[in-house]
């Protein structure tokens, strides 16, 4: 079965789309209904680019959730009940889309380990071994719907456009953030307005992402691609750390600048949502980090499975070994994603057991580094094996050193000191300051100059496979 492509932001096609949609935003905007309608059907556009038969899976999960947080309003008393309809439903898409192959293949592998020869993966149906574009963010963006609604944090909405634009919001709809109905729901019901500051923030958002992926990211991934592509391992331990480094910065501004162009984009239609990551590679600790990379997903696990678990204050370790293991399967229907997520569960229980925080200080990033790199080798290598043999090579110096382009070598130290730049405290501040009014639009137009000039290949963005 053949499927376009998602609707990149640095494409064309994009382009002309948001061209389209921000000319009618104006307009549209005005009147509750017309305005969430507009946004849902324009949605329902940017999504139905990559597959227009995969709209039925978007329209099933929302349509499902807005039916049970209505009946559960309703009917309180089956309250539980709806709720295991909306869970069932929608990890059940979930497992069907994203897992069943994977089963599949375990499954065969499991018994032919007992001598027994089964086909099951040759059976299962062509359209569920394909992954829709973004299942798993608007999956789970609609089950904390249900779940607030269901603890009482949140009354559903009765229009379901209303619903729709919350859950279709296409700046995020493929990739993230993972927006969650209490932060933008009352957003959507008030009429936006943007100011100039609101978008002159949104343009440098915008281009400050764009900047990010195809400058920094795109010009990283060939060699990434080539390094971890190759069956033969180099010999060399430390061309084997910058690999892992490489991918680390590549899959951080890749993912970094995509939420930074849907934070944009956001801005521009009126509406504000938290940021999506802040400097994790600064983390003083591998707690730290995670309150800094994919923000919203990590607040999801935290919220609804760490804390619904006990927390802290029951089984803390065995919540944190479900929590980050199911964190890991989230991101892909393979067993090294599960053992990443066992890599980050393993670390950050040590790290708690020692209490490494309170005694290495700021300096606790010397060892938060090596371990989120280690994980890096562990999340993009093909499988477990090859990973594995990465991972040898790291810790086995080699006397070989195959070289390193002089671009790779520009490109990494170009992430490192952006993410040290945005450190600075008050910087972008500063830059949007009265100081800058004038110099300000010279530099985003320099930016957004080079990055035309200085684009790697173009490539898809990396989170779309989640």
């Amino acid at each position: 079965m053949w499927t376009g492509l998602p609707m990149l932001f640095n494409s064309l096609a994009f382009g002309v789309f948001a061209l389209i949609f921000f000319a009618g935003w104006p307009l549209a905007k005005r009147r509750p209904v017309i305005r969430w309608a507009y946004i849902t059907l324009f949605s329902l556009v940017f999504y139905g680019w990559w597959d227009w038969r995969f709209l039925f899976l978007l329209l099933f999960s929302g349509g499902l959730d807005y039916a049970a947080a209505l009946g559960m309003a309703a009917y309180p008393r089956y309250r539980k009940g709806l709720l295991g309809i909306s869970l069932a439903g929608n990890l059940g898409a979930l497992a069907i889309f994203k897992y069943s192959g994977w089963a599949a293949d375990t499954l065969e592998q499991v018994l032919g380990w007992s001598g027994l020869s089964v086909e099951l993966s040759s059976r299962i149906p062509a359209f569920m071994l394909i992954l829709p574009a973004g299942i798993s963010f608007y999956t789970f963006q609609s089950l904390s719907y249900t779940l607030d609604v269901y603890h009482g944090r949140l009354k559903p909405v009765r229009n379901i456009w209303h619903f729709f634009a919350f859950l279709s919001l296409f700046p995020q709809l493929v990739a993230g953030p993972i927006l969650r109905a209490q932060d933008i729901l009352d957003q959507l019901r008030a009429q936006p307005s943007t100011r100039e500051a609101d978008r002159w923030a949104g343009l440098v958002r915008i281009v400050q992402g764009l900047f990010k992926k195809m400058v920094i990211a795109d010009n990283l991934a060939p060699f990434v691609q080539a390094g971890f592509g190759t069956a033969a391992v180099p010999d060399s331990a430390l061309y084997a750390w910058v690999l892992a480094i490489a991918f680390g910065f590549q899959i951080y501004y890749d993912f970094g600048g995509y939420s930074d162009i849907a934070l944009g984009l956001l801005r521009w239609m009126g509406y504000q949502v938290p940021d999506n990551f802040r400097q994790p590679y600064l983390a003083s600790s591998l707690r730290d980090f995670w309150a800094r990379w994919h923000i919203s997903l990590s607040t999801w696990f935290r919220d609804y499975v760490y804390i619904p678990l006990g927390g802290n204050q029951h089984h803390l370790y065995r919540n944190l070994w479900i929590t980050m293991v199911l964190s890991g399967i989230w991101h892909g229907a393979a067993w090294h994603f599960v053992v990443w997520g066992g890599w980050h569960a393993l670390c950050l229980s040590v790290e708690r057991w020692l209490r490494l925080p309170v005694r290495m200080g700021r300096w606790g990033f010397l060892l938060t580094l090596p371990v989120v790199w280690i994980g890096w080798v562990l999340f993009r290598a093909p499988t477990l094996s090859d990973a594995g043999r990465m991972l040898l090579r790291i810790f086995t110096p080699g006397s070989g050193w195959p070289g390193l382009d002089m671009n790779i070598t520009i490109y990494l130290l170009l992430a490192a000191g952006l993410e040290l730049w945005y450190a600075v405290p008050g910087v972008v501040h500063k830059l949007q300051g009265p100081r800058w009014q004038y110099a300000g639009p010279w530099l985003v137009a320099l930016v957004f100059a080079l990055t035309m000039f200085f684009r790697g290949p173009g490539a898809e963005f990396i989170y779309f496979q989640f």
